[in-house]
């Protein structure tokens, strides 16, 4: 392989790119186990180098989860896809260190999200159903210190954590938005979307009925990739400035809203300040035109019986 070409490497649980210059050596690795298909992906790189690949169904079931696959050629390793991956599941080295340019060049910020554990205001006996709970597996007991940790590198913010915890977790999510469940127009059947929803927002209760438990919803929208209700989109120009120039971007709308069974909403995203064209281009693409919204009340939440109902266990836990 020459120097500067870009080598591609892919397993069922490994997407590799590698390109050796000088003096750089980048390699991005998708780890296709915690990918979803979500199209985030897909939107944000500003060289249409990553390709949604569909999931496939079965009498509504998911047989093989959707995926992407990337144009080893188009690929400028930006790193625009490690910073939105809602599920972590982009990693980007640049000579052997972790490293994303487009936020070491200032031209994407840093998304704003955590995960604080308060250990005085948490009742140990249900540390077990708070690990069980984590779908991304990034709680752990550290029995030296009697308390709970989280990989917070991995950690999805998916908000189960607050709910099993009855309010010890505190959970910033870096998108706001909303997500609808409208069953009426749901394919008799078919349950993909729960397979597919790495949370459990989407999820079949105890009789197999399909139940969202919207607090849990990270807004990633692989569950309307996954669909067999497919959104049909318009495309149409947003003007934008930068740096006293008026630049214009392509953005899709839906124009079938009221017939999809699910859909997902994004309106906006917490992030650092920053100055940059590039991010204000990824933005057009990824978000919707609601941002006067508000999120759904932490504090309500936490009371609701069906988020705890939800979970693993819940409902033994209500009825204890």
């Amino acid at each position: 392989m020459r120097r500067g070409a870009t080598l591609k490497t892919k397993t069922e649980q490994r997407l590799i790119l590698d390109r050796k210059m000088v003096p750089l050596h980048s390699t991005l690795t998708w780890d296709l186990d915690r990918c979803v298909g979500c199209q985030i992906g897909p939107l944000v790189c500003p060289k249409d180098a990553i390709l949604h690949v569909p999931a496939v169904l079965e009498n509504g079931r998911l047989v093989k989860k959707a995926s992407v696959d990337i144009d080893a050629e188009k690929c400028v390793f930006c790193g625009m896809c490690t910073v939105m991956c809602p599920t972590h599941a982009i990693t980007m080295t640049v000579n052997g260190k972790e490293e994303v340019p487009v936020q070491k060049f200032e031209a994407f910020p840093l998304l704003i999200e955590s995960n604080k554990f308060n250990r005085a205001a948490f009742d140990m006996s249900r540390k077990d159903f708070v690990i069980e709970n984590c779908p991304a597996n990034v709680i752990s007991y550290d029995a030296a210190a009697d308390t709970l940790k989280v990989d917070q590198k991995y950690c999805i913010r998916c908000r189960q954590c607050e709910v099993a915890s009855d309010g010890a977790f505190t959970v910033v999510q870096p998108w706001q938005g909303s997500v609808t469940l409208r069953q009426e127009r749901c394919v008799e059947g078919c349950r993909a979307c729960a397979d597919i929803c790495p949370t459990r927002a989407l999820h079949l209760d105890e009789s197999g009925e399909l139940v969202l438990a919207d607090y849990y919803c990270i807004k990633c929208g692989a569950c309307m990739q996954v669909c067999p209700v497919k959104a049909q989109v318009e495309t149409y120009a947003v003007p934008y400035e930068y740096a006293g120039t008026t630049y214009t971007r392509e953005h899709e709308r839906i124009t079938n809203l009221e017939e999809l069974p699910i859909v997902v909403e994004r309106w906006r995203i917490g992030h650092t300040e920053v100055q940059s064209g590039a991010w204000i281009a990824a933005l057009i693409r990824l978000a919707d035109d609601k941002a006067g919204e508000l999120e759904i009340d932490r504090k309500r939440a936490l009371k609701r019986r069906d988020l705890l109902v939800a979970l693993k266990g819940g409902r033994a836990l209500l009825e204890k």
